[in-house]
């Protein structure tokens, strides 16, 4: 494994973005709904940076399964208890390659009539992009390589690594 982002990197960027959307949040309170399993240690580190109340809901959303390539097809193993409508909402996931996941996860939640409805996502890798979808904040934009570290597995190991690593 190489490293690509050292965890001090990783929190300087949690930090930044943290301060943008409790600038874009200011007065309101929101619903952040991590995507398991992959963007819970990014949730639980920018929810104790943000400047307004929170709450906190999980989906858990399938596209990957054991390999190192998305299978293109998306399921829902756990879906939300809250009710959405009327609520601020800001989706928060690790990394968005093909944009399948999300932007399936986005359509489905708009249909919930959310008062508002934004996502994070740590990671950005554009060029493996199929679908159209730009998420509102990004932390860092990659290249085209496997990673993990941070809360990003590969069958189920290396999350608990505090920064970003590709692995080989």
């Amino acid at each position: 494994m190489k490293r690509l982002f050292a965890e001090e990197d990783v929190q300087r960027q949690v930090r930044r973005l943290a301060r943008k959307i409790s600038r874009d949040f200011a007065g309101r309170e929101v619903l952040l709904v991590g995507i398991l399993k992959g963007a819970f240690i990014f949730l639980a580190d920018l929810s104790r940076r943000l400047a307004f109340p929170v709450k906190m809901d999980f989906v858990r959303l399938a596209s990957y399964g054991a390999g190192r390539s998305s299978s293109g097809k998306v399921r829902i193993t756990k879906d939300l208890e809250t009710f959405l409508q009327g609520k601020d909402v800001l989706i928060v996931d690790d990394i968005i390659d093909t944009g399948v996941t999300l932007k399936y996860l986005v359509r489905r939640l708009k249909a919930r009539r959310p008062r508002s409805l934004k996502s994070v996502v740590l990671l950005d890798k554009p060029s493996r992009r199929k679908v159209r979808f730009q998420p509102d904040y990004v932390g860092f934009t990659i290249e085209d390589q496997f990673v993990v570290g941070y809360g990003l597995d590969f069958n189920e190991e290396y999350r608990n690594l505090p920064g970003i690593y590709v692995l080989k």
